[in-house]
């Protein structure tokens, strides 16, 4: 029992490690910056931060959310994105143990909370997080107590055609239904190429099933929480933002939903 919170304790630590390296990439990448230079500074006096003050969370509240320089505020998502990734490692860890699944499922985690903050914030899904992660979920099917390779290849594949086509047939019904409005958001397809790649990514990572889940529930999610904002205010919907939402529960839970659903709906034998 003592050791298995140990784990968890030194994965959170680590995940704090990893939220601050999260913040440089779901802000740089959308910009097409490099991750490695300039170090952390400043963006308004352009002063380098200094390695005491880049400790995560801490170091934020210490100088109480400001530059020790020029005292220009510090964003909360620094030290938030450090924290939840801090629990997300904790918490797989804990759940799984010191084990190969644990590190699948924590960095597939990872991987969704980068795309969730870079596509909230710049409307933007980064390839190094969908392309780049659906070549680490495809090396790590082969994990013990993950899914198989050729089931991450499947996923991988159905996960990319799925939301292309609902793209495509999106945009179609768009333009005959209610011509202009792609004009008026800005965009000139329903689905944006960033969703479709990140589709790959998660299928990558949780098969076929997984797929079919998180699209359900990322649509469901989207339209009950920024569907009426966007239908007054024109904004677009961050999709990629619920689908993440969405992958992570289909991670976590996924097996027994579709277990519930084949059984207590279609009426499977369990």
């Amino acid at each position: 029992m003592i050791e298995g919170w140990l784990v968890a304790v030194v994965a959170g630590l680590f995940g704090l490690l990893l939220g601050s390296f999260l913040n440089v990439c779901s802000l740089r990448w959308p910009n097409d910056e490099s991750i490695v230079s300039p170090g952390s500074r400043c963006p308004k006096c352009l002063e380098p931060v200094r390695w005491f003050d880049n400790v995560p969370v801490l170091s934020w509240v210490i100088l109480r959310g400001s530059c020790r320089f020029c005292s220009e505020p510090i964003s909360v998502q620094y030290p938030l994105v450090e924290f939840a990734t801090g629990l997300m490692w904790a918490g797989v860890f804990a759940a799984h143990g010191p084990t190969p699944e644990a590190l699948r499922g924590a960095v597939f985690l990872t991987i969704l909370f980068g795309i969730a903050v870079s596509d909230a914030r710049f409307f933007i899904i980064p390839d190094q997080f969908s392309l780049g992660g659906a070549v680490i979920g495809f090396g790590m099917a082969s994990f013990p107590g993950g899914i198989e390779w050729l089931d991450s290849l499947i996923g991988a594949v159905v996960g990319y055609g799925v939301l292309w086509f609902v793209g495509v047939a999106g945009t179609w019904v768009i333009k005959k239904v209610s011509p202009g409005r792609l004009e008026e958001a800005g965009v000139d397809q329903a689905m944006g190429g960033g969703d479709i790649k990140m589709m790959m990514m998660v299928g990558a990572f949780v098969g076929v099933w997984g797929v079919g889940l998180t699209i359900f529930l990322g649509s469901i999610l989207a339209l009950m929480v920024f569907g009426p904002i966007a239908s007054f205010s024109k904004r677009l919907i961050p999709l990629g933002v619920f689908l993440a939402a969405a992958a992570a529960i289909a991670y976590g839970w996924g097996d027994l939903m579709v277990g519930w659903y084949l059984t207590q709906v279609v009426g499977l034998p369990g």
